[in-house]
């Protein structure tokens, strides 16, 4: 009998998952493999949280595929060393793989294709395993893809969609193949991201449209990391949501499509993870100490804190927390938006280059922004969004005894400093005016 491997790299499912179904279709024997690629953990992508929510996906995977009669097979060290490694073992005539987006993703691929070649197996790479439309299969006239979000999510949502896929009923392993997996806890993985998945689209979805704002209120589907790692499929999402025909399912779906945006637009300009994809000509402020002030949330800006401090304590930031401590450090201390990027992807479970890296130069003003030179006031963010206080004392325990209506953001510098609270590290104005005289004298140059 014939044998494939089933490569799983950020797939980590067994519903609709191209991969696991191409490795299936080839007929014969199917290894399920996994491996921790040394240069991802080198780069410094295997760092706590990540790592342990990323264990309990493998788990979960393994005990997904052990019911169907298979088992995830792990390996560690160099990616493309072990896969052929594995392949020369139970001598696969077939590599099934997503396709990625990233400059990382997509040379490894490439290295692992001539690997494979030289040992005269293929590599089948799948699209549209990560995101609801390929990057790629829809582009603008005459261009590579979309710099502006809204003729892209037009055309997205004209875009044919492939069906989502069943599960494999059975697998059939090599014998005598050591699957042997340490078991973890089920903090990720397929399993509750399907359970959370269901919850969120019955009780969730249908006011998501007037709530996904709302700090306290903690209303969004928090499905990111499990999105992230593949654990649920973003096609099957956006099929349940938009089935609803609500306005919240409506929002929710707009949100994959702004996810699938910037996939397309990493995957046509890969240094736009590192680089500006619009340079303004910045010269970015070097202050360590704002650096660290900003990380540590003590800013001494309430609603900035309370966005740092959560990202510390739950590997995870609500969006609008995301926008708001953005801002704060690019456009108010202007600081390099590549260190908040870093420092988020260091500590968010959900953090991928696409997503973090490219909203980051979103919120910069360096991105695809049509309004670069916006500043977020984080005082009036609170007040819209955080209008009782209730997140920022949630996240700030120093405030924690305030009570309505005396909220964070109504406090001066010195009511806060009383209660133990740093004092702002920088005046609001001052820096706004700063920001907008270095942007424009940038642009002048």
């Amino acid at each position: 009998m014939t044998t494939t491997i089933a490569l799983f790299t950020r797939d980590l499912r067994v519903h609709d998952n191209p991969v696991l179904t191409g490795a299936v279709g080839a007929g014969g024997f199917v290894v399920p493999l996994f491996v921790w690629d040394s240069a991802v953990t080198a780069a410094g992508f295997g760092a706590e949280p990540r790592a342990r929510f990323l264990a309990g996906c493998l788990a979960d995977l393994d005990e997904r595929l052990r019911a169907r009669g298979g088992a995830l097979v792990e390996r560690h060290g160099d990616l493309v060393t072990e896969v052929c490694r594995l392949a020369e073992q139970v001598d696969a005539t077939e590599v099934h793989v997503a396709s990625d987006v990233s400059a990382f993703a997509t040379n490894r691929a490439r290295r692992l294709a001539d690997a494979l070649a030289a040992q005269r197996r293929q590599l089948v790479c799948h699209d549209g395993v990560h995101t609801v439309v390929a990057p790629g299969a829809i582009t603008p006239h005459g261009r590579d893809h979309f710099a502006v979000f809204t003729p892209y999510h037009h055309k997205w949502a004209a875009a044919p969609r492939r069906a989502v896929l069943p599960p494999p009923r059975r697998l059939q392993m090599p014998p005598d193949l050591d699957a042997s997996i340490q078991r973890d806890d089920k903090a990720g993985g397929e399993t509750p991201s399907r359970r959370k998945a269901r919850s969120w689209l019955s009780d969730g979805l249908d006011a998501y449209h007037e709530r996904h704002d709302d700090l306290a209120g903690d209303a969004t589907s928090r499905l990111s990391p499990y999105l992230h790692f593949g654990c649920v499929s973003a096609v099957e999402l956006a099929a349940e949501a938009a089935d609803r025909r609500t306005e919240g399912g409506d929002a929710f779906v707009r949100q994959l499509a702004w996810r699938d945006f910037h996939h397309q637009v990493l995957a046509a300009r890969p240094d736009a993870a590192h680089s500006d994809y619009r340079p303004r000509g910045d010269r970015w402020r070097q202050d360590e100490q704002a650096l660290q002030a900003w990380q540590h949330g003590q800013t001494g800006i309430p609603i900035v804190d309370a966005g740092m401090r959560q990202l510390l304590a739950e590997g995870w930031m609500h969006n609008r927390a995301r926008m708001i401590t953005g801002s704060f450090l690019t456009k108010t201390l202007y600081l390099d938006w590549r260190a908040g990027a870093a420092h988020f992807l260091r500590h968010l479970i959900d953090g991928d280059l696409a997503n973090n890296n490219l909203n980051w130069q979103w919120v910069a003003g360096t991105g695809t922004d049509t309004r670069p030179n916006r500043v977020l006031n984080p005082l009036r963010q609170a007040e819209r969004f955080d209008p009782s206080g209730d997140y920022t004392r949630r996240w700030v325990p120093e405030l924690a005894g305030l009570d309505d209506p005396r909220r964070p953001w109504r406090l001066g510098a010195e009511a806060l400093r009383r209660l133990g609270y740093p004092a702002p590290i920088v005046d609001l104005d001052a820096a706004r005016d700063r920001f907008r005289e270095a942007r424009q004298l940038a642009l002048e140059l």
